[in-house]
């Protein structure tokens, strides 16, 4: 029980994100990558990363990744155009 109460303690007082961004979350207009991670993708058009596999799987959503080494990367550009997003990055 103690050493329960020494684990508790001791995350009392360590900081914990509350942020809903991922990791690598930047602001779309602010994006200066030209492709992003579905993790990133499904932040920014509100879908859960399942649904994006899904759509890479069947080819049949509105955005179609490239695959980098087995990963899906989604453009940047794609992503921007279904949101009506105008870059602040320039090119």
């Amino acid at each position: 029980m103690q050493h329960q109460n020494q684990l508790s303690a001791s995350n009392a007082h360590s900081p914990v994100s509350t942020s809903s961004h991922p990791a690598d979350f930047i602001p779309l207009d602010q994006e200066p990558r030209t492709h992003v991670s579905t993790r990133v993708m499904c932040h920014h058009l509100g879908r859960k990363e399942q649904t994006a596999r899904g759509w890479a799987c069947h080819e049949d959503g509105p955005l179609r990744p490239i695959r980098v080494n087995g990963r899906l990367a989604w453009a940047v550009a794609d992503i921007r155009r279904i949101l009506g997003v105008v870059s602040k990055v320039e090119a």
